[in-house]
């Protein structure tokens, strides 16, 4: 069978009950946990806590498991951010995930030492994203304070990581101070 395109599904969908539609959904929610969490965030119209937990704690598992050391592979610590991303409706919940992944992050360098280049330039990236989004959000106030902690634990982190977090911070976000 060839590849279903939108249009293919939205005509299948179309001829169906709304009934049938029901059943589908219903069948979706039980079997996929993306599903579920898309509809508990468009639900509960905000940031669900039990929801970005959950995502959290993958994030966490990948530094600081509860067994052994963390790895650190940033592909799999990065992917609850992109998964969350598919199902929130909640700029917050977006940046507030963003922002864990760094701090999760920075709390690995410091504990462990210096990693490499590819690693500071993912955190730099997600950094500046979340950085990006708070501005465009009008977020400034709520997240100013988390920025600026990130930026001072690394302080003692070399590649440079330090001045580049003290860069997207001071032109996203300390320049957004002052428009709040």
């Amino acid at each position: 069978m060839a590849k279903l395109t939108p249009k293919q599904l939205e005509k299948h969908l179309k001829a169906r009950s709304h009934d049938d539609l029901v059943i589908d959904i219903l069948e979706l929610f039980k079997r996929i946990d993306a599903v579920k969490d898309f509809y508990q965030l468009r639900l509960s119209g905000g940031p669900d806590e039990d929801v970005l937990e959950r995502y959290k704690a993958q994030i966490k598992k990948e530094f600081f498991p509860a067994r052994g050391y963390g790895q650190a592979r940033l592909s799999i610590a990065k992917k609850p951010v992109s998964e969350y991303g598919k199902v929130a409706y909640s700029a917050q919940g977006q940046v507030d995930l963003m922002l864990y992944y760094v701090e999760m992050g920075v709390k690995y360098t410091n504990a462990y030492g210096d990693i490499n280049e590819a690693f500071y330039s993912s955190m730099e990236s997600m950094f500046d994203r979340a950085c990006k989004l708070i501005t465009k959000e009008g977020l400034v106030k709520t997240f100013a304070d988390r920025c600026v902690q990130i930026v001072r634990d690394t302080g003692n982190i070399g590649w440079g990581f330090h001045d580049t977090l003290s860069e997207i911070y001071d032109e996203y976000i300390e320049q957004g101070e002052g428009d709040a």
